[in-house]
C-alpha cells in the first residue's frame, strides 16, 4: 500500500522524492492506530449500562433572629470647633482612643477632601482666641501615647492649651493639677510670666463652671485643685495641700526662690510627685478613682537625672498620671546649646553673655556625625530637631501628656540671627514646619528597644557608631595661595600645605569605612527618619574625603611643574571647582557624595537634614589652579607728618562714663 502511494505521487507530481519516504508511513499508521483506540474508549461508556444513584438534600430554612439595637440615652459632641474631619484631622488620634494603644503616625485612610464632593456653605464666624491642644487624654479604661511636641513662641501660649487638657480631665473626674518649676535663674522671667497668666486660667475654667458646664456640675465640690513644687538641686513642696484659693497658688509661684546650683532634677520631681499623690488614684470604696492627677513641668533644659527616665514612665503610667511639660526645642544632633543671658539687675551691665545649657540631642543617642563644615565651626550652627529633648519627650509620649516645644524666635520662614536671640533663650538658627517633621519622629522606646531597632538594620548601626565617634574636622582655612620667588621656596610651602590634608585623611578613611558597611542594608531602611540620617552622613564623609584627597593630589602635581598661562605670572592660587582632574576614582566618589546629598534634599526637603545637605552641596569637592602676577618689588615708604602741630586735646570730654559693674552669669 505505501508503495502504491508513492508510485502515485511520483505520477502526480513528476518528483522522485514522496512524503512517504523514510519514517513517515510508521507515523502515519500509529496515529491511526490511537485514534481508534481514543474513540472506542470515549463511546464505551455510552454502550454499557450503569446503575445510577439518586440522592435528595433536604434543607430547613433557618428561622430570622431578629436583633434589638440599644440606642444610646445620651450622645456627647464636642464644644470645640474643628477644621478637618476624619482620620488626617487634628482630633482624629483622639477618635482612635477605643481601637487602639499606640496612634499611627501616619494614616492609611484617604482624606475627606479626596472622596466627598465640594459643597456651598454657609459664612461661620469662628472665635480663634483660645488654641484647642492636639495632645491625647487618658480614656478611662486605658492609657494612649501622647504627644511627642507642639512648637509655640512662648509659655504663655502653652499655658492657654493646657487650660483645655484641664477641662477634658475635668469631664472625667475631678483632677487635680500639680505645677512643678524648675527654680533655676534662667527661668525666673517665664515663671513670672506664668504667675501673671494664672489669673487667665482660672478666670476662663471660673467662667466655664458658672455657665453651668458638665464638667462642672457633675461634682460635688472642689472639682479642680492645685499643687506647687520647685524643683533645681532639691524638690520642694510649697504647698503642703492640694488648694483651690488662686491667691495661694500665685502667691507660692511668686515666692520661689533662685537655685543656683545648676542642677534639674526634673525627673526625680515626677517621680516624688507622683509617689506623694498616689491615693487619690486608688478607687474609693470599689467605684473609681477619686481624682485624676496631671503633672505639669516647665523647665529650660533636659534635666540631670535621666537615669530616673525608666521609674518614672513606669510609675505614671501604672498610675495614669499624664505628664505635661513645657520645654525647651532640643538642638539637632547636638546635646548643648548656647543660652543668651542678660543681667536681671538694672544695676549691673546689660550686655549679653553666653552660657552653655543641656538642651539635647532629640535622640536616645546621637545620630547626627560630628563634622565641621569646611572654613566654619558647626558649633556656630545650632538648627532645631523639630522635637524636645529625648528623656522629657518620652516622658510625655509614654504616659499621654504633650511636650510644649517653647521657643520666642520660633520662625520656619527664616533663618534668626544670634542677635536676635531673646533674653534667657538659647540661639536656634532655624525652625522646621512640624507638619514636616512629623514623619522624622524619633523612637520614643525604651534603651533595650531602641538598641535592638539599631541592631536590625546595618545602616542605622554604623550611623549611631559613627556619630559617638570623636568630632572630625575638616581643613579649616588652608593655604590656597603660593606666591613663587624660587623654586625651592616654593616647593617647601606646597608641601607644607600638604601635611594638613596628610593629617586628616586617616581619621576620614577610617569614618568612610565604618559607613560603607552599612550601604547594602541602607536600601532595605524604610523610616524617613534613618533614611536621611544616613545618606547625610555618608554624603557628607564622602564629599570631605575627596575634597581633602583632591587637594592634597593639587599640590603635589604642582610640585612636579605647572604652565601659567602668562610667563610674566608668579602666584597660583587653588580655587575650588566641580572638576577633578587629579584621578578618576576621587571623581567617581565626588560623583556619589553628590548623589547621596542630592538624595537628602530630593526626599527629605524642609528637614534639618535637607538644609545641611544643601549646606555641603554649595562647597565644591574639586580643585583647580589659577595662575596670577603678584608685584613682589618693595614699595616706598610714605612720608611723614606735614609739619602742624597736634590738635588740642579736652580732657573733658576725653573722660569716658564709668561702666556698670558686671558680674559673671549663674549656672544655667
Amino acid at each position: 500500500m505505501i508503495q502504491g502511494l508513492r508510485t502515485w505521487w511520483q505520477k502526480q507530481t513528476g518528483e522522485d522524492e514522496t512524503p512517504f519516504d523514510g519514517d513517515s508511513p510508521a507515523f502515519l499508521v500509529s496515529l491511526l492506530t490511537h485514534l481508534v483506540l481514543v474513540v472506542a474508549l470515549g463511546l464505551t461508556p455510552l454502550v454499557v449500562p450503569t446503575n445510577e444513584l439518586s440522592l435528595t438534600v433536604v434543607s430547613v430554612p433557618e428561622t430570622e433572629v431578629v436583633v434589638e439595637l440599644k440606642v444610646p440615652e445620651e450622645f456627647y459632641f464636642s464644644d470645640q470647633p474643628s477644621e478637618e474631619v476624619g482620620a488626617n484631622s487634628v482630633q482624629g488620634d483622639a477618635m482612635a482612643l477605643s481601637e487602639a494603644p499606640i496612634i499611627s503616625e501616619v494614616s492609611a485612610i484617604p482624606s475627606h477632601h479626596d472622596i466627598l464632593p465640594e459643597v456651598d456653605v454657609a459664612n461661620v464666624e469662628i472665635n480663634n482666641a483660645i488654641e484647642v491642644a492636639t495632645g491625647l487624654h487618658f480614656n478611662a479604661n486605658m492609657a494612649v501615647k501622647g504627644a511627642a511636641g507642639e512648637g509655640t513662641t512662648g509659655a504663655v501660649g502653652a499655658i492657654d492649651r493646657l487650660t483645655h487638657e484641664i477641662l477634658l480631665s475635668l469631664e472625667e473626674r475631678k483632677t487635680l493639677v500639680v505645677w512643678c518649676f524648675d527654680s533655676t535663674a534662667s527661668l525666673a522671667p517665664q515663671r513670672a510670666a506664668i504667675h501673671d497668666r494664672f489669673d487667665k486660667i482660672y478666670e476662663e475654667l471660673g467662667i466655664i463652671e458658672a455657665a453651668g458646664n458638665k464638667a462642672f456640675k457633675k461634682h460635688e465640690d472642689e472639682p479642680l485643685l492645685s499643687s506647687i513644687v520647685a524643683f533645681g538641686n532639691t524638690v520642694e513642696l510649697i504647698t503642703k495641700k492640694p488648694t483651690s484659693s488662686l491667691t495661694e497658688i500665685k502667691s507660692a509661684v511668686k515666692g520661689m526662690k533662685n537655685d543656683d546650683s545648676g542642677n534639674e532634677f526634673v525627673f526625680q520631681t515626677v517621680l516624688q510627685v507622683a509617689k506623694h499623690y498616689e491615693q487619690l488614684r486608688y478607687a474609693v470604696q470599689g467605684g473609681s478613682p477619686e481624682r485624676n492627677v496631671m503633672i505639669v513641668v516647665f523647665t529650660d533644659e533636659a534635666g540631670t537625672d535621666q537615669k530616673s527616665l525608666d521609674e518614672a514612665v513606669a510609675l505614671c503610667r501604672r498610675k495614669t498620671m499624664p505628664v505635661y511639660v513645657v520645654g525647651v526645642p532640643a538642638p539637632f544632633g547636638r546635646k548643648e546649646t548656647m543660652m543668651k543671658w542678660v543681667d536681671p539687675d538694672p544695676k549691673f551691665d546689660q550686655s549679653p553673655k553666653w552660657g552653655v545649657v543641656d538642651q539635647g540631642p532629640e535622640s536616645l543617642y546621637p545620630e547626627r556625625i560630628k563634622l565641621n563644615f569646611s572654613g566654619s565651626r558647626e558649633e556656630d550652627l545650632a538648627i532645631d530637631s523639630g522635637f524636645g529633648p529625648y528623656a522629657l519627650t518620652r516622658l510625655c509620649v509614654e504616659t499621654g501628656g504633650i511636650y510644649f516645644s517653647v521657643h520666642p524666635n520660633r520662625d520656619v520662614r527664616r533663618a534668626v540671627s544670634r542677635q536676635e536671640t531673646q533674653a534667657f533663650s538659647s540661639h536656634i538658627s532655624q525652625f522646621f514646619d512640624p507638619e514636616t517633621m512629623r514623619r522624622y519622629r524619633p523612637d520614643y522606646v525604651s534603651t533595650t528597644e531602641y538598641e535592638r531597632r539599631v541592631s536590625s538594620n546595618k545602616a542605622r548601626f554604623v550611623l549611631v557608631q559613627a556619630a559617638q565617634n570623636s568630632q572630625l574636622d575638616q581643613m579649616g582655612a588652608p593655604n590656597l595661595r603660593f606666591v613663587k620667588t624660587d623654586e625651592a621656596a616654593f616647593t617647601m610651602a606646597l608641601s607644607e600645605a600638604q601635611q594638613e590634608a596628610a593629617r586628616l585623611e586617616p581619621k576620614i578613611n577610617q569614618l568612610y569605612e565604618l559607613l560603607r558597611g552599612g550601604e547594602a542594608d541602607r536600601e532595605k531602611e524604610e523610616t524617613p527618619r534613618w533614611q536621611a540620617g544616613y545618606d547625610l552622613a555618608i554624603g557628607r564623609v564622602l564629599a570631605v574625603k575627596v575634597r581633602t584627597e583632591a587637594y592634597n593630589a593639587m599640590l603635589a602635581a604642582a610640585k612636579r611643574g605647572l604652565k601659567p598661562k602668562d610667563p610674566k605670572n608668579n602666584t597660583w592660587t587653588l580655587k575650588p571647582a566641580d572638576e577633578i582632574s587629579v584621578g578618576s576614582q576621587l571623581a567617581k566618589l565626588g560623583e556619589r557624595a553628590k548623589m547621596y546629598l542630592n538624595r537628602v534634599v530630593k526626599d527629605h526637603p524642609g528637614t534639618p537634614w535637607a538644609l545641611l545637605a544643601e549646606k555641603e552641596l554649595k562647597d565644591p569637592v574639586g580643585w583647580v589652579w589659577v595662575d596670577s602676577f603678584t608685584d613682589l618689588a618693595p614699595r616706598r615708604m610714605a612720608d611723614g607728618g606735614n609739619g602742624n602741630p597736634a590738635p588740642a586735646v579736652n580732657d573733658a570730654k576725653m573722660m569716658l562714663k564709668k561702666p556698670p559693674p558686671s558680674r559673671p552669669p549663674p549656672k544655667l
